[in-house]
């Protein structure tokens, strides 16, 4: 008997041999009683890396309750809130917040009122040729950086860009979109818009097609489907997509400095000022902790508002089932 065993595992192929040593060696170093704990190792790597960014604020907050010693040009050995004092009381930081956070709004809204249909449409479509062109359209632009694709938006929106050149061709009066705050604004919707669809085809997805055809077939017309059950249905994918959008938006760099043309800056932008420009370690610190406290708190807002996505909506269903 043995040796049967012996001559069934010898004949069997090379790939099923590696997946058994592989199985007896997980087995070796994670025992099945420790299943249980599966999840929780799953789970690590993320828990290292907040906890890692979280030991990152640390220093961050040390800093900015140092003010900047203008004898010596070094950082105050004493704490004290001058830092946020300066921030306070200095209307333009005021100003670029309250610009930053409206940019995080519109470009939240835009972006996921021009994903939604595309994702929608990316996981309905019944012609393979379309998935596929909208999949490729959907993943390109990463293959572009950030700043490769301000630099076209620059060329399209300029002075001598192609949509002057349009406008031209159409007899119509040039527009002069280039370094402003809505050139801003179309450059992160255009950046962030396949995250956001990256994030709400999956939720999607997970919406029965014979929904939708339940709802037409017992009288609901489109916008209603759409309103009272594709909407709350696919929440947790919106309310994810927004967090994420809305998140990248606030602390984006590149977009606000190379197409805003230094009159449109946001709270990075002043970040990288007063660290390399004003050379005070303690105000760029500051306000670090303020975009993070900020943000943190609008993301909580959300979440206490929306819920927490799809546990949330899993135990409402189960409640009212």
């Amino acid at each position: 008997m043995a040796s049967t065993i012996h001559d069934k595992g010898a004949g069997r192929p090379v790939g099923l041999r590696l997946l058994d040593l592989l199985e007896a060696a997980r087995e070796l170093l994670w025992p099945a009683r420790m299943a249980p704990l599966t999840p929780w190792l799953f789970l690590l790597p993320a828990v290292l890396l907040t906890g890692l960014l979280a030991a990152g604020l640390i220093p961050l907050l040390d800093a900015s309750l140092r003010p900047l010693d203008r004898a010596t040009f070094r950082l105050a050995e004493d704490y004290a809130l001058g830092n946020y004092a300066t921030l306070a009381t200095r209307p333009v930081y005021g100003v670029i917040a309250l610009r930053t956070l409206m940019a995080g709004l519109i470009v939240t809204a835009a972006t996921l009122a021009l994903a939604f249909p595309y994702a929608w449409m990316m996981v309905r479509t019944q012609h393979a040729w379309l998935r596929k062109l909208l999949l490729v359209s959907l993943f390109l632009p990463f293959f572009i950086g950030q700043v490769v694709r301000a630099y076209g938006w620059l060329i399209i929106l300029g002075k001598q860009g192609l949509l002057n050149a349009l406008l031209d061709g159409l007899g119509l009066p040039p527009s002069s979109l280039a370094f402003t705050y809505t050139a801003v604004l179309i450059g992160l919707v255009q950046y962030m818009l396949p995250f956001a669809v990256l994030m709400l085809a999956p939720a999607l997805t997970a919406v029965p097609v014979e929904v939708e055809l339940a709802s037409a077939s017992l009288g609901a017309r489109p916008f209603a489907t759409f309103r009272h059950i594709l909407l709350p249905m696919a929440r947790p994918g919106i309310v994810a997509a927004g967090i994420v959008v809305f998140t990248l938006t606030l602390t984006d760099f590149a977009m606000p400095e190379i197409m805003g043309g230094g009159g449109n800056d946001f709270i990075a932008s002043a970040v990288y000022d007063a660290f390399f420009q004003l050379g005070d370690a303690g105000l760029g610190a500051a306000l670090g902790i303020g975009l993070t406290l900020v943000g943190s708190a609008v993301v909580g807002v959300i979440l206490a508002f929306f819920g927490l996505g799809t546990l949330g909506y899993v135990e409402g269903r189960e409640e009212r089932s």
